[in-house]
């Protein structure tokens, strides 16, 4: 279906998706697919300079700095990585354009034809071939985020915040056929072969 397609790992935190990227990179690697990884914010020397001031606990931007930021970020990985591989090598992205309207606007109410038109001057005509959106109760969202050695700013929103963001990452995959949701709540070996049998096909592997 698609050569050097761009596959993108969606969700709140706790959901899985960067294990699960970081499982199809291995499975790539074995492959001898070529690939590059990225996040985001992070991903190039300067997005990742980004990243730690969205991060960071002590940080308090309002809203729209914080849109702002991550749309710098963005900017960012398109100049130094995406748009020099793209089409060349496969495109594993951690969070893409749908976490900044799924976080910004349905998470903090920021406008969202804002958000798509920053994208859209950002990436031109660059969108993702295919997400995997990883989904998680409340219950194991905390149970996960009490289990991490380090955590940031964004693992300390309240728990209706993130029942917004997934919802609304939920909203944003209806009737999308590049789109798999990925229930996360259920065995990481059972999600591990549902996502590596997707990816053959995607790949006529």
């Amino acid at each position: 279906m698609y050569k050097y397609p761009i596959i993108v790992f969606e969700g709140i935190e706790g959901s899985g998706k960067s294990f699960h990227i970081k499982n199809l990179e291995k499975y790539l690697k074995k492959k001898k697919i070529k690939y590059i990884r990225l996040r985001e914010p992070g991903g190039s020397k300067n997005s990742e300079k980004i990243r730690s001031l969205i991060l960071n606990k002590s940080s308090n931007f309002s809203r729209l700095t914080d849109l702002f930021l991550y749309m710098a970020a963005r900017n960012e990985n398109y100049q130094s990585i995406i748009k020099k591989n793209y089409k060349k090598k496969i495109i594993l992205i951690d969070r893409f354009i749908d976490s900044t309207i799924a976080y910004q606007h349905y998470g903090m109410c920021i406008n969202k034809k804002l958000i798509i038109h920053l994208n859209k001057f950002i990436l031109k005509n660059i969108k993702p071939s295919f997400t995997f959106l990883n989904i998680v109760n409340m219950k194991n969202l905390k149970l996960r985020i009490s289990k991490r050695s380090k955590t940031n700013r964004y693992d300390n929103f309240n728990i209706n915040f993130y029942k917004k963001v997934q919802k609304g990452y939920i909203q944003l995959s209806k009737n999308k056929k590049n789109y798999m949701i990925i229930n996360s709540n259920k065995p990481i070996d059972e999600n591990k072969k549902i996502i590596k049998k997707k990816i053959n096909s995607l790949l006529l592997i």
